[in-house]
């Protein structure tokens, strides 16, 4: 089984001067879920190369084993510096695509056409599609092949206008996860803030914060073995 897992380029938080970038341990525990099932993953980014990762996400009370794991892991690191360009990854190459969050998604994988594209062509193919946290904003351009938005009418979950307002960031970021998705049609629902709470529906997989992140990649996981 071989999984795709797309990553945020961007590093700029708007207009405060402070970086941002993806969530390390979005990032972290799903794909650790994914190798040790004997999953072959494919990194990649807009951009290509390292991508950054959000500074907040590496402050002692983010952490995890799975960020522990990763931190000793130089192997893991030197691959994660050399993502591929997502105009050089196609969906026919690949069983599933993975979208790990942090805010950086919210400026550029949302509005990227070769991500839109990606996700459009995975949903056309009958292959899964995940996002976590702020991951799901990927999914704001994204329409079926009818042209509707791709989330319209489905079962789908993401960081809460409560959780952005807890991170002081609602007046910052360029749109609010919970607003947009509703915005677009989606039946959106979640659990109290900060706690593990993941949505399928079909073969959408979507997850509402960081504690979501390896639940959602089991979720993933049964999707495949299923296939």
């Amino acid at each position: 089984m071989k999984v795709l897992f797309v990553l945020t380029s961007h590093d700029k938080l708007g207009e405060t001067g402070n970086k941002t970038g993806f969530w390390v341990e979005e990032f972290a525990a799903p794909y650790y879920k994914m190798a040790d099932a004997g999953v072959d993953v494919t990194l990649a980014s807009p951009k290509g190369g390292q991508p950054p990762i959000d500074p907040k996400s590496e402050a002692p009370d983010a952490q995890t084993e799975a960020t522990e794991r990763y931190y000793k892991d130089s192997g893991l690191q030197q691959k994660l510096s050399k993502t591929k360009k997502l105009s050089d990854v196609k969906a026919d190459d690949f069983d599933a695509v993975f979208y790990p969050g942090g805010h950086g998604p919210l400026w550029d994988l949302a509005n990227d056409k070769e991500s839109i594209k990606l996700i459009e062509e995975f949903t056309k193919q009958n292959k899964p599609v995940a996002a976590v946290c702020h991951g799901p904003a990927v999914l704001a351009k994204a329409k079926t092949e009818s042209g509707e938005p791709l989330v319209k009418g489905k079962n789908v979950a993401g960081f809460t206008n409560t959780e952005e307002e807890a991170v002081q960031l609602t007046n910052i970021v360029p749109f609010l996860v919970e607003d947009r998705l509703k915005e677009l049609g989606g039946n959106y629902s979640k659990a109290e803030d900060w706690q593990p709470y993941v949505v399928t529906d079909g073969l959408l997989i979507t997850g509402q914060n960081p504690a979501s992140s390896e639940p959602a990649a089991e979720e993933l996981l049964k999707l495949l073995q299923k296939k």
